[in-house]
């Protein structure tokens, strides 16, 4: 069996490609595994680009999975392919029967839950007390004068206890429990909704409701764990933030077009949430802009919650492990 690895190019500053390619090479030591191509293309790759690399392979990793990728046009030119695996967390729909139809086994990898919740607790904790803001004022203030003392033991912007606040998650997945852990730990109520209820001992320290609407209507903090699907698309508007408690805080490490950027640019213009820390947008890089970018307390980084040097290692290491049970006849983090 031949496998394909189309590597992501370098991104952070503490790992290297010869990092990643000793994790991939433990797919060498797969039985029934003969061949392993790793491929590092300097950008992520077109479809047409993909389709080249992919040649007569029957596993390939590390693409985004999606209908541009998985449809009939691709799989006809690539009749051998019998594994096809995503590195992310998440995907965009395709058409699972298809792929089912053809043979064709489709994995997602569930890497980076406690990297991800870690950062969406950052972003609120940097909401909460701006640190940084303070960080800057401290090493900009003068202290030679003796006038300036009575500014050193001063806070600029009203801080936010987070101690017995309700955090609302929306989307109990790995990321969100993970995250929801976090937050009861810190003292908070915890309230969640997921598609599907959540059962097991383990949640048993969230309250679970039925809706969105209910869950915007009861948190201090809203912080989103969905994926994008036609069904979450703009599932935050101007009907469901106006639900939303004035002065709420939100939080978004999941994917940016959960969110009618305009009608939330509009609410932060209006003051009725107090703050908005997002690492996604609709359109990243936000090349035709948003409005966001201007709109007053929002709090916008660029896509990294992922990017730990442990979550890439891991996240390989788990793409092998999942091959190998496919290999077994006992596949795992199927999505299709």
């Amino acid at each position: 069996m031949k496998a394909v690895v189309i590597q992501e190019h370098i991104i952070q500053p503490d790992i290297t490609p010869k990092d990643l390619q000793e994790h991939w090479m433990a797919l060498k030591q797969l039985p029934g595994v003969d061949e392993v191509e790793i491929v590092a293309p300097g950008n992520y790759p077109s479809v047409e680009e993909l389709g080249r690399l992919t040649g007569d392979a029957e596993a390939l990793f590390g693409v985004w999975i999606g209908p541009d990728l998985l449809n009939r046009e691709f799989l006809d030119q690539h009749p051998h392919l019998r594994y096809v695996a995503t590195l992310g967390h998440g995907w965009e729909t395709f058409d699972t029967d298809l792929t089912r139809s053809r043979g064709v086994t489709v994995t997602n990898t569930i890497y980076g839950a406690q990297t991800i919740a870690e950062y969406a607790f950052a972003l609120l904790m940097e909401v909460c007390h701006h640190i940084s803001v303070q960080d800057r004022r401290i090493r900009d203030i003068d202290w030679t004068r003796p006038e300036n003392g009575p500014e050193f033991c001063k806070a600029i912007i009203p801080q936010v206890e987070l101690y017995q606040k309700t955090i609302g998650i929306a989307g109990l997945g790995e990321i969100g429990y993970a995250l929801a852990r976090m937050a009861k730990g810190f003292g908070m109520h915890v309230i969640g909704f997921s598609a599907h209820r959540k059962t097991g001992e383990k949640y048993a320290f969230i309250e679970q409701v039925d809706t969105l609407e209910e869950l915007l209507q009861k948190s201090d903090i809203v912080s989103l764990h969905l994926p994008h699907t036609p069904a979450t698309e703009h599932i935050l508007n101007a009907r469901t933030i106006a639900m939303m408690r004035d002065g709420a805080i939100l939080i978004n490490t999941a994917r940016g077009a959960l969110i009618d950027e305009q009608a939330l640019a509009d609410a932060m213009v209006a003051h009725k949430l107090r703050a908005a820390a997002l690492d996604v947008l609709t359109e990243e890089p936000p090349r035709h802009g948003t409005p966001l970018l201007t709109a007053p307390n929002v709090t916008i980084t660029g896509h990294i919650a992922w990017l730990t040097r442990e979550s890439r290692l891991r996240a390989i290491d788990m793409a092998v492990d999942n091959f190998a049970c496919y290999l077994r006849g006992q596949p795992k983090s199927v999505i299709g």
